[in-house]
């Protein structure tokens, strides 16, 4: 079962790049750009990768995130997580990046951009791992500046293929960010949200029903409404579900308790996505390695969960039917 879940092919939709900064290279950096660290040592810093609630873990997520100064420095975390991503049978990639998180410490949003996109490009010339680039507006500041970010992201827009919305969701309901969803979508871009991980189910409704959302980010938390369920299920927009992390920030206390199973059962189009996996303590496979192990999936299960990832994606019909073809030829030859 683990050669079939690394070996199958598959797409991470649900990744921020800055969540994949291991602590190794935490401290690197850190040398590199003389970035005074809180923690003595790399052993302290994963140490301190216990997490409360969702804001406990963001305070850590945007203080290693200072060690970020170049655009080589953005370049070398893309690389990394990419071949990482390769070894894990990730075909496609759609990343998110916080341009805020950077853009308020005085880094330009190009040095942000070109740099993960240099490394992106690589990747799918080396790796063979095609791509598309998701910045994310902070739901925790305001929408002003959510505005002021998407209007700073147009001089690159050829490197952008669509806009999410991310951070602390409590007390932050996508409904706040109505405009500049809207300026987006006017703009030719797809559009995603969290939602439905801390925040209720209201909050996924208003991510469709307001933002029009093309993917729901986590989304778990749809269960506790039966009728939102049963529209997922008719509408098939995708859940990016995010297992690990899930237990890590404690939206499920054991990970036998998490609702994937019944999602996919119930015919929601649920992937499987690693979210922050240098915090969480698993890549892509570890997270499909310990929903199978925990819930019992089947390798059926597996290629449903491979073969949604793929129809998930922003790639173009032509685009996925190849890689769909790929996953059948895998999972009938295993």
């Amino acid at each position: 079962m683990e050669r079939f879940v690394r070996g199958i092919p598959k797409a991470e939709l649900h990744l921020h790049i800055e969540g994949s900064l291991e602590p190794a290279m935490v401290f690197a950096l850190a040398a590199k750009n003389a970035v005074r660290l809180a923690y003595p040592s790399i052993e302290a810093l994963r140490e301190a990768y216990r997490f409360e609630n969702l804001q406990s873990f963001l305070d850590i997520y945007y203080a290693g995130a200072d060690v970020l100064r170049t655009e080589d420095d953005f370049y070398l975390m893309t690389l990394a997580y990419l071949e990482r991503a390769q070894h894990d049978g990730v075909v496609h990639v759609e990343i998110f990046f916080d341009p805020q998180t950077h853009t308020l410490r005085g880094i330009s949003y190009a040095a942000v951009v070109q740099g993960i996109s240099r490394a992106l490009s690589q990747g799918q010339q080396r790796l063979g791992i095609s791509y598309r680039l998701i910045p994310c507006f902070l739901r925790h500041l305001s929408a002003e500046d959510a505005m002021r970010t998407f209007e700073q992201a147009l001089p690159l827009r050829k490197l952008i293929h669509g806009f999410g919305l991310d951070s602390s969701e409590s007390g932050n309901p996508p409904a706040k960010f109505a405009e500049v969803f809207a300026r987006a979508r006017a703009a030719g871009f797809p559009v995603v949200a969290h939602a439905g991980e801390e925040g209720p189910p209201e909050y996924i409704q208003q991510a469709l029903d307001i933002l029009q959302v093309a993917r729901i980010d986590h989304g778990v938390r749809c269960e506790a409404d039966p009728a939102l369920v049963e529209r997922l299920a008719r509408t098939q927009v995708p859940l990016t579900v995010c297992p690990l992390s899930n237990i890590k920030l404690k939206v499920f206390d054991r990970l036998e308790d998490h609702n994937l199973k019944r999602l996919l059962d119930r015919g929601l189009c649920v992937t499987v996505n690693s979210d922050d996996p240098a915090y969480f303590g698993g890549y892509i496979a570890d997270n499909l390695l310990a929903v199978q192990q925990a819930l019992h999936l089947s390798h059926a299960d597996i290629a449903q969960l491979a073969a949604n990832s793929i129809r998930a994606s922003f790639l173009d019909q032509s685009e996925q039917a190849p890689l769909l073809a790929r996953i059948d030829v895998y999972a009938s030859a295993h």
